[in-house]
C-alpha cells in the first residue's frame, strides 16, 4: 500500500520514544529524517531532525520541558512549534503525531511532501512504505 492511499504510518512504539529523549525515523537517502521527542510528562512531538542553525541532530539533544536544545551549538527549539527560541531565530518542520493503540503514527501526506530544501529529493515512503 503507498502513503497516498494510508493517511497516517506507523513509525513506532510509544514506549520505544525514551522520556527526556528522542527516537529517529529514518526517510531515506537525501531526506530529512524526523524526530519523536517525549517529554518528562509523556507528551510526543516531531520534528525535522535537524536544527535551523547549523543542521545539527536534535534527536541527540537534551530535552527539558517541552523544549529540546542543539548538542552542536547550544539553539533551544520549542517542541510543540519547532520555533528557535529568542534571541535565536529560525523554525523546523512540525509533523502531525497520533498514538493509537500504543503506536506512534505520523501523518503520510506531510511525511512525502517535498521539502523546499533543495538537498532534499521526493520521499521514499510512497514507493516503499515506512524506512525505519
Amino acid at each position: 500500500m503507498n502513503a497516498a492511499a494510508q493517511p497516517w504510518i506507523d513509525v513506532c512504539a510509544a514506549d520505544e520514544v525514551p522520556p527526556l529523549g528522542a527516537r529517529i525515523v529514518r526517510r531515506g537517502p537525501n531526506v530529512a529524517d524526523v524526530a519523536v521527542f517525549r517529554t518528562a510528562d509523556g507528551t510526543l512531538f516531531a520534528l525535522e531532525d535537524r536544527c535551523p542553525h547549523k543542521g545539527g541532530p536534535l534527536s541527540q539533544g537534551i530535552v527539558a520541558g517541552e523544549r529540546v536544545t542543539c548538542p552542536l551549538h547550544g539553539w533551544t527549539i520549542e517542541l510543540a512549534s519547532g520555533e528557535a527560541v529568542a534571541p535565536d531565530r529560525g523554525s523546523v518542520r512540525r509533523y502531525a503525531l497520533r498514538v493509537q493503540s500504543g503506536r506512534v503514527l505520523l501523518e503520510a501526506a506531510a511525511l512525502c511532501e517535498e521539502n523546499a530544501a533543495p538537498r532534499l529529493a521526493p520521499c521514499p515512503l510512497s514507493r516503499a512504505g515506512c524506512a525505519r
